[in-house]
């Protein structure tokens, strides 16, 4: 390839904030001369390379991120399909060939060879994976043979250990052939840019491996610190069934809060919206429960809890993690509709932590062995509870009323989520928590959602302090007697400091 083909290929490939050395179609002996500048205005933009999958410069990132089309995926990774797609073209023009495009390189097609070479080992390697999963489907299928043989004649299980054994035995298997297939696609370049750019499908579970690792990092730590800083363990519930394994975020419109942000009245007085997000395949049922640990008892001299919402029965999915608190179903989900989180004034920031607590499973035997992972949820009898928080239980509960709303007010005190995770056998997969206080919109809040007490101010009582006085030290406090009365005026009564001066 001559030189001047060459300087043509490197010169668009300045990856710092400098301006450019060379122009893409000048020849290195005229590039001194003709170098262009940065351009100052956005018209001067459209000759420049504005593709969000090959701009390098950063200058140009921060312009694309401005119009609201940031690059895709890293810089390594656009540089490198740059420079593929600039030698394609610039071998495409000194090419015979009528059929050589000199287009766009695809990202697996990337003219390198160390790349090439690396994509062949990938392949093999899962190729190999393929057999494997095959052949394990092999053994599963004989298995689910036997279990389906043995439904009606247990004696037909000659293998040591029964049915208990085969049952174990499939449910290992399945858990082996869900690793291989995170194993055949862990290392392909295409895989993680899909994932990368947000295209992941959820229903894949190399997918969900990817997801749950990114979820294990910070976002999951944040959680973690959250929930031992603001004490939800064991103020609300023990620790060792507080432990999270599904991502939670918490949006009031398109607000999204960060956990443990203090939310303005206005903001938290609509109902939000949840992103549940889980690792493992199948839909289940899922309970919601808000609950207030900061309610001040005013006669007892300390706090209690309240329930701001509980909703049951709610579908998710690993493809479908959207849960709009405002759109369930007041018959057969919700329980106890969306109460506005405030604080009176002079109290302390109140905590109100989310819960997301899986229901427990419709079948164990059908569960167990794995025959099916949708609607793997026993359905929990919200009319029940309906009745159970109703002042009168022969009456039923509709959310879309107000006088609903405002008879089950009273009750929603000293709700335990202790006592109800652990009497409708549900399990913690997720958790997230925002804190409100008093500011200016609170009293309106309270007023429009039928919350006494809006005018009462909370102040704290003033106790003397138990330690004995201190007596004075320190030079000043040796020259306050009558003897020193001409020192007065420059220093002060250090020992009796509320007596007025008197001369």
């Amino acid at each position: 390839m001559p030189a001047s083909t060459i300087q043509k290929i490197c010169a668009p490939f300045a990856t710092s904030s400098r301006q450019w050395q060379a122009s893409p179609t000048t020849d290195s002996s005229t590039s001194s001369a003709t170098s262009p500048l940065l351009p100052q205005r956005l018209e001067d933009l459209e000759g420049w390379n504005q593709d969000p999958s090959t701009v390098t410069l950063p200058w140009a990132e921060k312009e694309l991120m401005r119009r609201g089309t940031p690059p895709v995926g890293s810089r390594r990774r656009r540089a490198a399909l740059q420079m593929a797609t600039s030698m394609n073209r610039a071998k495409a023009g000194t090419d015979t060939l009528a059929d050589r495009a000199g287009g766009p390189v695809p990202f697996e097609l990337m003219p390198y060879q160390c790349f090439q070479e690396a994509r062949k080992v990938l392949q093999a390697d899962r190729e190999d994976k393929l057999r494997q999963i095959a052949a394990e489907a092999v053994k599963i299928r004989k298995l689910e043979e036997v279990l389906a043989g043995a439904a009606g004649d247990q004696n037909s299980i000659t293998s040591r250990g029964g049915a208990a054994f085969l049952t174990k035995r499939l449910i290992s298997l399945r858990q082996h052939v869900e690793h291989l297939k995170i194993l055949a696609d862990i290392n392909d370049p295409l895989v993680k840019r899909r994932f990368e750019d947000g295209l992941g499908d959820m229903s894949k579970p190399i997918y969900r491996h990817l997801a749950e690792e990114r979820w294990r990092g910070r976002p999951f730590r944040i959680v973690q610190q959250r929930i031992e800083q603001f004490h939800l363990a064991p103020d609300l519930l023990p620790p060792a069934k507080l432990q999270p394994n599904a991502d939670v975020e918490l949006y009031f419109r398109s607000y999204k809060v960060a956990p443990g942000a203090i939310i303005d009245s206005l903001i938290s007085e609509v109902c939000p919206r949840l992103r549940v997000q889980v690792f493992d395949r199948g839909t289940r049922l899922l309970t919601v429960a808000v609950v207030d640990a900061d309610v001040p008892d005013l006669e007892n001299d300390n706090f209690q809890t309240r329930c701001h919402f509980l909703a049951a029965n709610i579908p998710v999915a690993p493809t479908d993690s959207s849960v709009p608190l405002s759109r369930l179903d007041p018959a057969t989900q919700l329980v106890l509709p969306w109460l506005p989180a405030f604080s009176q004034k002079g109290s302390a920031p109140h905590r109100l932590a989310v819960f997301v607590l899986e229901q427990k499973a419709a079948d164990s035997s059908s569960t167990s062995a794995g025959v099916s992972d949708d609607n793997r949820s026993a359905r929990i009898d919200t009319a029940a509870l309906q009745k159970m928080f109703a002042s009168d239980p022969a009456s039923a509960i509709a959310a879309s009323t107000e006088d609903a709303a405002s008879s089950i007010k009273s009750h929603r005190d000293g709700f335990s989520i202790s006592s109800f995770v652990s009497k409708h056998g549900l399990t913690v997969i997720g958790c997230t928590l925002f804190r409100t206080e008093w500011d200016a919109g609170t009293a309106g809040v309270m007023e429009r959602a039928g919350v006494p007490g809006a005018d009462v101010e909370l102040k704290a009582t003033r106790l003397p302090s138990l330690k004995p006085p201190r007596k004075a030290r320190g030079w000043e406090a040796k020259h306050q007697g009558p003897k020193y009365r001409h020192l007065w005026k420059y220093t002060h009564r250090i020992a009796t400091p509320r007596r007025k001066f008197v001369r």
